[in-house]
């Protein structure tokens, strides 16, 4: 569970979504070598975040922060990296902080909220998405993550609705229509389930998720050579797919798709 959120993470880089964005205001006792020094650690913050040193990025946000305490993005950046290492506890404070600077910006409740989720804390990361969705109602990553979050509850049927919700804003937020898939499949409506999973392979090939998810629905459907040729795919792009516990736990598959592709790997 404390790996969800890095997981998390990656996903929405690889698909466009998480920006952070950290903005350096000129106060009148900051020159501008201190700026642009700031600036400087910005971006080697991003680049390190980019190649997965989470903790390097972390070194960064706090010289930031030492620099510009009242920056509140630099806070919730912080916050990203803490939560990418299942500092989660930390993340958090860091997250309450930005929104102490910031509350009427949506990001840092996202993040808090997502933090939340990898703490089990549904009900309390719903919240945080419900605040999001009053200050924006078109936040189609808020609609995703409180999907996510009743998932967690096992409110399948509500998080299919906020799944929709999220891909109508935005079509080609694919990870929402991934959700929206496995999601279908856990409420027994298994063919649409894989016509949606196929349509989504169809745009993005690469997408290690959505063949492992039709692996274990081709598998258990008595599609032996489908099952098998997406598996080839997917464990190819991604070999965690192989570990039920990873999958159950830290993706958070639904319980039936999770028991498709046991049924699947006991027979590799």
């Amino acid at each position: 569970m404390m790996k969800l959120i890095s997981i998390l993470l990656s996903l929405l880089l690889v698909f466009g979504w998480g920006k952070p964005v950290v903005a350096l205001s000129a106060a009148p006792s900051l020159t501008q070598e201190q700026l642009q020094q700031g600036n400087e650690w910005a971006n080697k913050a991003f680049a390190a975040t980019n190649e997965g040193d989470f903790a390097t990025a972390e070194g960064y946000w706090t010289q930031i922060i030492e620099q510009f305490p009242t920056n509140a993005g630099a806070w919730s950046n912080r916050g990203n990296s803490r939560v990418s290492q299942n500092k989660l506890q930390a993340a958090l404070t860091d997250y309450n902080k930005a929104i102490e600077l910031a509350p009427n910006v949506t990001d840092p409740y996202l993040n808090r909220g997502t933090a939340l989720e990898g703490l089990g804390k549904w009900e309390d990361a719903i919240a945080d998405y419900n605040y999001v969705l009053e200050l924006d109602p078109n936040d189609a990553m808020a609609y995703n993550n409180r999907g996510n979050a009743k998932a967690g509850l096992g409110k399948w049927d509500e998080a299919i609705i906020d799944y929709q919700k999220s891909f109508a804003i935005a079509p080609n937020f694919a990870f929402a229509r991934a959700n929206y898939a496995v999601a279908l499949y856990e409420t027994g409506k298994t063919d649409k389930a894989i016509r949606e999973m196929r349509n989504i392979v169809r745009k993005y090939p690469n997408f290690a998720d959505v063949r492992a998810a039709l692996t274990a629905a081709y598998w258990v459907g008595g599609q032996k050579g489908e099952a098998e040729s997406n598996w080839v795919g997917a464990y190819g792009l991604d070999n965690r797919y192989k570990d039920l516990d990873w999958v159950a736990n830290i993706r958070r598959w639904p319980p039936s798709l999770v028991t498709a592709l046991d049924k699947f790997l006991k027979l590799q």
